[in-house]
C-alpha cells in the first residue's frame, strides 16, 4: 500500500514538472524575443567598439542558440515524460531521464562556456557621440533607424543630454524620437515651448544599464535556473518511479499462481 502511495504521488510531481516545463520553456522563448530588438539596435549602434564586445559577453549565454533550441526539444521531452507516468511505461520513463540528463549537461556546459563578465564602463558611453554626426544622411538610413529606435525604445535622448544632437550635427533641434510624445515636429515644438517634453536621460546610461545586464536579463537567468533545478527533481522522481514500477512488476511475475479452489461433485443418486 505505501509502495502504491508513493507511485501515486510521484506520478502527480511529474505531471505537475512536466506542466511547469511547458511553462517555463515558454517564458523562457518569450522574454528572449522580448531582448532581441532592443539588443539587435544596440548591436547595430556600438559596432566595433567595446561596448559591442561587452553585449556580446552579457547576453550570448542566455541568448545562445544552443540553450534556445533545447528549450524548444524541452517541450517535446516534458510531452514524453507525462505520457510516460500517465501509462507508467518504463522505456519512455527511461527515454525521459536519459533526455533530460542529456539536455542538462548541454545547458551547463553551455552556460559555463559562455559565461564571462563584462569590461565596460560608463566613460566608454561617450564615444556613442561619434555616431550622431551621419544621422538624417541618404546613405546611413540604418544609422537613423538605430538612433530612433534606441531613443524610443529606452526612453533616452542624446548620449548625456538632449544637447548632444546641437552640438555633434548640425540640426537645430533634436530628433523626433526624442519626445516622449511622438509626432512630426514635435522635437522642434518642444525645443522652443516645453522641454519637459523630450526625454530628460541621456543614452548613454541606458545603454551601459543594458549591457551590463537588464532586469529582463536577470529575469532570464533566474527562469534558467529555476529549469535546472526543476530537471534535477524530475530525473530524481523519474528514477524512483521507475525504480518502484519494476519491483511492483517483478513482484506480480515472482509470485506463484495460487491454488485453484477444491469442489466437489455429488454423485447423483439413483
Amino acid at each position: 500500500m505505501a509502495r502504491r502511495d508513493a507511485v501515486r504521488c510521484a506520478r502527480v510531481l511529474l505531471y505537475a514538472l512536466n506542466l511547469l516545463f511547458w511553462l517555463m520553456s515558454a517564458c523562457v522563448l518569450g522574454v528572449a524575443a522580448w531582448i532581441r530588438d532592443p539588443l539587435n539596435s544596440v548591436l547595430t549602434l556600438t559596432a566595433h567598439t567595446r561596448l559591442e564586445e561587452a553585449a556580446l559577453l552579457s547576453y550570448s549565454s542566455p541568448l545562445h542558440p544552443v540553450l534556445l533550441s533545447v528549450c524548444c526539444f524541452l517541450v517535446i521531452i516534458a510531452m514524453v515524460g507525462f505520457c510516460g507516468a500517465l501509462r507508467g511505461d518504463l522505456l519512455l520513463l527511461a527515454w525521459y531521464f536519459c533526455s533530460l540528463l542529456l539536455v542538462f549537461c548541454v545547458e551547463l556546459a553551455c552556460a559555463v562556456w559562455t559565461y564571462e563578465q563584462p569590461s565596460v564602463q560608463i566613460s566608454d558611453m561617450i564615444s556613442l557621440k561619434s555616431r550622431m554626426q551621419n544621422y538624417g544622411l541618404q546613405r546611413y538610413q540604418w544609422l537613423t533607424h538605430t538612433w530612433d529606435s534606441i531613443q524610443t525604445q529606452f526612453q533616452c535622448c542624446g548620449v548625456i543630454y538632449f544637447t548632444d544632437w546641437l552640438e555633434m550635427t548640425e540640426m537645430d533641434t533634436p530628433p523626433d524620437s526624442c519626445c516622449s510624445n511622438q509626432y512630426p515636429g514635435c522635437a522642434g515644438h518642444a525645443h522652443l515651448h516645453d522641454l519637459s517634453d523630450l526625454h530628460q536621460e541621456g543614452c548613454g546610461p541606458r545603454v551601459f544599464s543594458f549591457v551590463r545586464g537588464c532586469g529582463a536579463l536577470q529575469a532570464l537567468r533566474l527562469l534558467g535556473v529555476a529549469l535546472g533545478v526543476a530537471q534535477i527533481v524530475a530525473m530524481a522522481l523519474s528514477l524512483t518511479l521507475m525504480w518502484a514500477l519494476g519491483y511492483e512488476r517483478r513482484d506480480l511475475t515472482s509470485d506463484p499462481p495460487s491454488d485453484p479452489p477444491l469442489t466437489l461433485e455429488m454423485e447423483p443418486l439413483t
